[in-house]
């Protein structure tokens, strides 16, 4: 497992397998891991800022995805905002399930205990691997996602926890994301569905509904 230590620090640069990833550790003991998935043309730097309004005190996992399209990186490759390559997902899924696994052994943390917060084109990678490969993550929050998968095979998600944030103003993903809360509620996952006032972008309100939804989360468990 290259480049991952799991030695005390700041901030440590690191890639596992072939996916580059930053770790940002908090100044005291973490009580949670979050693992970030960001939006297209962004990387591994966006989402922090954000985590870190979420739970201060988590350990951040920072991952880039490995996919280059119009010129940034993303987490697997498009024809249109709402079409998607197929082979490209399901590779790059299978390729995020393994380097999920091996991060959790070379970190020291719980993959079942992990949340993955996961904003547009991330998120949607989030659920394709729940849905893919069921077994690695059972918490996420989805910022701005949509269906993705063409053929979704008969997963069961009775595990999973997962917080839904679409924006009220997002005219390209907004009329999707009930379809894709309705999937997954169909695969048995408890989902919190909420709305934010917001376009595609996130912000403050985000935070606040992530913030709250992982203490209801590690209250119960």
């Amino acid at each position: 497992m290259s480049g991952i230590s799991p030695a005390a620090g700041g901030e440590d640069p690191g890639s596992a397998l072939s996916f580059h990833c930053r770790i940002h550790r908090p100044a005291g003991p973490a009580g949670l891991t979050l693992v970030l998935l960001h939006g297209s043309g962004a990387d591994e730097t966006s989402l922090v800022p954000l985590a870190r309004e979420i739970a201060p005190d988590a350990l951040l996992l920072a991952v880039r995805g490995r996919v280059v399209q119009d010129g940034g990186p993303r987490w697997f490759a498009r024809v249109t905002p709402t079409r998607f390559v197929q082979e490209s997902i399901r590779a790059e899924a299978a390729a995020f399930a393994g380097f999920a696994r091996s991060a959790a052994g070379a970190l020291r943390f719980d993959l079942s205990r992990a949340v993955f917060l996961g904003y547009s084109n991330g998120a949607n990678l989030v659920t394709s691997v729940m849905l893919l490969n069921p077994d690695v993550i059972t918490r996420a929050v989805l910022l701005r996602a949509i269906p993705v998968l063409d053929h979704v095979p008969g997963t069961d998600l009775s595990a999973a926890r997962i917080l839904a944030i679409s924006g009220t103003a997002d005219v390209t993903y907004a009329p999707f994301a009930s379809t894709l809360v309705e999937l997954l509620r169909r695969h048995g996952a408890e989902v919190e569905d909420r709305v934010v006032p917001a376009g595609h972008e996130f912000g403050a309100d985000d935070a606040a509904l992530a913030r709250d939804w992982l203490m209801k989360l590690q209250r119960r468990h």
